[in-house]
Formats: structure tokens, C-alpha cells, sequence
């Protein structure tokens, strides 16, 4: 038997010294030593005003860059580079998720940090666009797994990186690859800004059927908070909302309610230490934020609850359950959304609520629903979040209890969620459409590159 002796830190990324590299169909894999190269060109921050640069403050883990505000670059006191427009940037922490870009045209050069080295890219040999999609394939991941250094964020350093290898085809071939891949991606945009256009289409509607005026824009002045009790729950944006809204809303036709006057209670679920994992069949499970973030139900998004915690039955999610987000950021806070298929033994988290109905309800869940994504009760809930982190901001049982909007009779109720419904779910045909072109240009471009 051969075994090969591997350090502590590593068993983490530890990758099986058999597992071998996909067989490349343009040939042997080339050294990115070959194609590009590290650049390190310091700013002069006392000939250069620190306004005058667009400093990246982070790069998403899909390549998209975020620069810095103005606020965000006041007191900046670290070194930074310079990155022209055409060069790789990488994150050291975050490369092998996805964190890295060529920079666009329209966008640099740029400023960045030391945790963000740059390399200049041999165009003549490699196709930016096709450089962007091969660093992001499992063969490419699969070498950065193990030069990672640093006990606590592990970090890539720039000359490990120049030490892997990919396929290179022609750039002839490299350039058809990037334009058929860009075509579908295109096509995927288009219905993802149909999808769009109607959910924005179906919101005006029912809207206008419900009287709803839009909100106020805010003023753009600066506020001083007069008592005490203002400031747990402070944002300049808030406070804002607060002193322009309606006190009794803001319908023409319909009465306003209070939710907790229209529902028996909001409950919230369970906090309890669980598997880093989703559960497995046969295994309870509590749910994540990230089931209800985007607007529709994700069962998928849960983690096991390990066996020694006894199942609260009374907390397992049920087919028209409605739930809402407790925490999130901003915009994500107070998101609602049906359960319409639900698998067995799977329960809330303490950061999500669900709606407790009346028997005898006078509102209807799916136009309750639907009435949470309006903006004027989108404001009022933006307007009671709480919390001083940025990504993670909090609304309690009680802010969303004391939530008004208008509520028709149970007949026009059911008319505008039915017809809420049906928009909703031609916007899911389309997402769906164009993410399975996504997923089918991925794996074609993946096809192409690498022999199976």
C-alpha cells in the first residue's frame, strides 16, 4: 500500500495524489507562467488624489468589480496599485470561488489593495474572455486547492498561481468558444429583463387596483434625531421614510388594516447548532435564510439537525405556509414567500417567521403575500430595521405586526392573487428558461475544452 504523509493545515483541501486533470482537447495544458505575468505598479498617492481613483472594494465571486464610494475612500490609508484596463485582478482569499476579473474597458484602470494582485495578460496567446471562463472551471480549482497559506484566511500568492496550468486552444478557437458561450449569456439577459418588465408590469397593476399611491421620494437633507428611543433602530434612510409617510396610508377605495389586527400571530422558529450539510433522506433539517431570500421557496436550502436534538414537530414547514425573513440585509428583510411543496421533517429557523391565520381569515395568504412585495410596505419595513451591521439587519414580530395596507373584500383579494399568481409565474418560466441556457453554455463550453 503507498500513503503519502500530508500536514495538518492542509487536510482541509486535501485532494487525492491519483486524482488527475481532465484530458485537455487542444493538447497539453500550458503554465500560466507562459501567458501572463505580475504586476506591481505602486500609486503615488501624494501626486495622485485618492478622489481621482476608482479602488476596488471587493470583486463578487461571478467577477463583477465594486469600487469604493467617496465616504468609502475618505481616511483610506493603505498602498495601492495601479490595474489597467485588460488586466487579470485576483482575490487571495476568495480566487478559487470566483473572485477575479479582467478589467472592462469602460472601467479602468483601477486601484487596488495588496490582497488583490494584478497580471498583465499576453494577448497575442490567450483571449481575455476565454482566460475568464477557463480560470473558473473544477480543473483549474482543483490545482488552487492545495497553495492556499495562512492558518486563519488562507491566502493565494500571486507566483503560486503563475505554477498552474490550463488547456489553450488556438485564439481563433478560443474567440468562437467566448462568442458562442456570449451568445447564450446574452440570450439568458433578455429573458431575465422580460421577467423583469412583467413582475414590474404586475406590481403597477395591483398596485393601482388596490389605490396605492407610490411612495414619497425622499428628501435628500440631513436629519437630527430628537429623542432617545429613535436611535436603536436609526438610519438617516429610515428616518427619513418615517417622516414622510402617511401616518393612516395611503389607499383611495379600501380600508387600511394592521396585520396583527387581520392574523392570529407570527411565529418564528428554532435556533439550534446544526451539520454544516444539507440533510440527507431520512434526517430533520432547519431551514435557512437563503430558502425564502429570493421570493420563492428553496427547500434545498437547509442544513441537518443533528440526532441527538429531539424534532419540533410544531415548527415543520406545511404546504401554504407563508414565510417571511427575520434578518437579512436591507432589501432582503421582510421577504415573503408560499411554501407550495414541501418535504417531510424539515422546520423553521429563529430567522424566519411564519403567519399564523385565523379560521376565519379576512385576509387571503397568497394576496398577503403579495402585499408585502408593495412598495409602500416594503418602506415601512425598511423603515423598522434594526441592527448596526450592514449585512445583517433585523425586524421584529412586533414591527411586522404593526404593518398596514389596504384590505378589499376576500373576493377581490382572491381576483388579484390569482392574477398576481399567474404573472409570477410566467416571470419563473422565463428565470427558468434562462437558467437553463446558462447551465447549457457552461457545460457546452466545458465540452469543448476538455475530453470526457
Amino acid at each position: 500500500m503507498i500513503c503519502q504523509i500530508q500536514r495538518w493545515m492542509d487536510l482541509d483541501y486535501w485532494i487525492p495524489v491519483t486524482s488527475a486533470l481532465p484530458q485537455s482537447r487542444s493538447g497539453d495544458y500550458v503554465p500560466l507562467s507562459e501567458l501572463l505575468s505580475i504586476t506591481r505598479t505602486p500609486i503615488d498617492l501624494k501626486r495622485t488624489p485618492i478622489s481621482n481613483l476608482n479602488i476596488i472594494r471587493k470583486i463578487s465571486f461571478g467577477g463583477q468589480i465594486e469600487v469604493r464610494t467617496e465616504r468609502e475612500k475618505e481616511g483610506y490609508k493603505g498602498n495601492l496599485f495601479l490595474a489597467e484596463a485588460g488586466f487579470l485582478i485576483i482575490s487571495k482569499i476568495n480566487f478559487i470561488h470566483g473572485s477575479f476579473c479582467v478589467v472592462p474597458d469602460d472601467v479602468g484602470p483601477v486601484a487596488v489593495s495588496s490582497e488583490y494582485p494584478t497580471f498583465a495578460i499576453d494577448k497575442q496567446r490567450i483571449v481575455p474572455g476565454y482566460l475568464n471562463l477557463v480560470l473558473r472551471t473544477d480543473a483549474f480549482k482543483k490545482q488552487l486547492t492545495r497553495i492556499r497559506s495562512g492558518s486563519a484566511k488562507k491566502r493565494i500568492q500571486a507566483t503560486s498561481v503563475l505554477d498552474k496550468a490550463i488547456p489553450l486552444p488556438s485564439p481563433d478557437d478560443q474567440r468562437q468558444l467566448v462568442a458562442v458561450y456570449q451568445k447564450s449569456m446574452d440570450k439568458a439577459a433578455e429573458l431575465e429583463v422580460q421577467a423583469l418588465q412583467i413582475e414590474r408590469d404586475a406590481q403597477q397593476e395591483f398596485d393601482a387596483a388596490l389605490g396605492l399611491t407610490p411612495p414619497p421620494n425622499l428628501p435628500k437633507r440631513p436629519f437630527q434625531i430628537a429623542r432617545f428611543k429613535d436611535i436603536e433602530r436609526w438610519s438617516h434612510e429610515g428616518i427619513l421614510q418615517r417622516s414622510v409617510m402617511p401616518s393612516e396610508g395611503s389607499s383611495e377605495g379600501f380600508p387600511i388594516v394592521v396585520l396583527g389586527e387581520v392574523v392570529d400571530d407570527i411565529e418564528n422558529g428554532w435556533s439550534v447548532q446544526c451539520a454544516n450539510r444539507q440533510a440527507r433522506d431520512e434526517e430533520w433539517a432547519i431551514l435557512k435564510i437563503s430558502a425564502v431570500s429570493t421570493g420563492t421557496f428553496d427547500s434545498s436550502q437547509n442544513k441537518a439537525l443533528p440526532p441527538k436534538y429531539k424534532p419540533r414537530l410544531k415548527l415543520e414547514v406545511r404546504p401554504g405556509d407563508l414565510i417571511i425573513s427575520r434578518c437579512n440585509i436591507t432589501r432582503l428583510v421582510g421577504v415573503s414567500t408560499i411554501a407550495r411543496i414541501t418535504p417531510p421533517r424539515l422546520m423553521l429557523c429563529d430567522k424566519l417567521f411564519r403567519v399564523v391565520f385565523r379560521q376565519d381569515s379576512p385576509v387571503h395568504s397568497e394576496f398577503l403575500n403579495a402585499v408585502l412585495k408593495t412598495p409602500s410596505v416594503r418602506q415601512q419595513i425598511e423603515a423598522k430595521v434594526t441592527g448596526t451591521s450592514p449585512t445583517m439587519k433585523n425586524i421584529s414580530k412586533q414591527s411586522l405586526l404593526e404593518l398596514t395596507f389596504p384590505l378589499p373584500t376576500l373576493q377581490i383579494q382572491e381576483r388579484l392573487a390569482e392574477e398576481w399568481q399567474q404573472r409570477f409565474q410566467a416571470t419563473a418560466r422565463l428565470r427558468k428558461e434562462a437558467a437553463t441556457l446558462r447551465a447549457a453554455a457552461w457545460n457546452d463550453f466545458i465540452a469543448a475544452v476538455f475530453a470526457q
